[in-house]
């Protein structure tokens, strides 16, 4: 079985599970977020290397205040002393991508101190994908690029890509999106032009490691040309 390098998952239909179980959505991100970590650590042991979460867009803010301030402190657990000791040890690198300048100073300071605590860390690499936007992240890269001054006969695909929030990191061979819809909703516009999608009905709370599995088993059937 072929198992992507850098898998990138889109976690949609928290609330919609909720809401078909007779449940608060607050309940329905809670099982998520408890799912992102057992489905992450299955794939680092399938032999994944980076992992990108979709976890909160850009559009995301939209929603009410108390859903957002809920999502926020779900967040914050996310990146507590106790998980920093865990990365650490199963020598996991973490990642934020996205406007963090936006999160509350709370959160913020968190983050700051998840990157710094697990910098050095290379056997798995983990990007969280808050207040995020593909199209965002372009335009932040084309203000950095002028910025600079750079010549235009010096700018292209490599310089671009120097300039996104996932400097450094392989585009991502697999994206994966639950809960039916088949779009990417401004995930990764620059680095999935030629990743391959995979769509499944189930919402995030019920993916499950042998979805995974499905997936991959899809996955390792696709012939990968890049054009040529």
């Amino acid at each position: 079985m072929s198992i992507p390098n850098h898998l990138a998952i889109i976690i949609d239909g928290n609330r919609r599970w909720a809401k078909e179980k007779g449940l608060s959505s607050f309940l329905g991100h809670k099982k998520g977020y408890d799912n992102v970590e057992k489905i992450g650590e299955y794939c680092k042991k399938k032999g994944v290397k980076i992992m990108t979460f979709y976890a909160f867009s850009t559009e995301n803010w939209k929603r009410s205040k108390t859903e957002v301030s809920y999502l926020m402190r779900l967040l914050g657990t996310a990146l507590n002393k106790k998980n920093i000791d865990k990365f650490n040890k199963d020598k996991v690198r973490v990642k934020i991508i996205g406007q963090k300048e936006r999160l509350p100073k709370i959160l913020q300071k968190k983050v700051k101190e998840i990157e710094e605590a697990t910098k050095d860390n290379k056997e798995f690499f983990l990007n969280l994908a808050i207040s995020y936007g593909g199209r965002l992240e372009i335009v932040q890269a084309i203000k950095e690029i002028i910025k600079k001054k750079i010549p235009l006969n010096k700018i292209d695909e490599e310089l671009v890509n120097k300039h996104l929030w996932t400097e450094g990191m392989p585009y991502p061979d697999l994206i994966i999106r639950t809960s039916e819809e088949q779009r990417l909703s401004n995930f990764l516009t620059w680095q999935s032009a030629y990743s391959e999608l995979y769509f499944i009905k189930k919402h995030w709370p019920d993916f499950t490691k042998k979805d995974i599995d499905k997936a991959f088993k899809d996955y390792s059937k696709r012939h990968r040309r890049f054009g040529k």
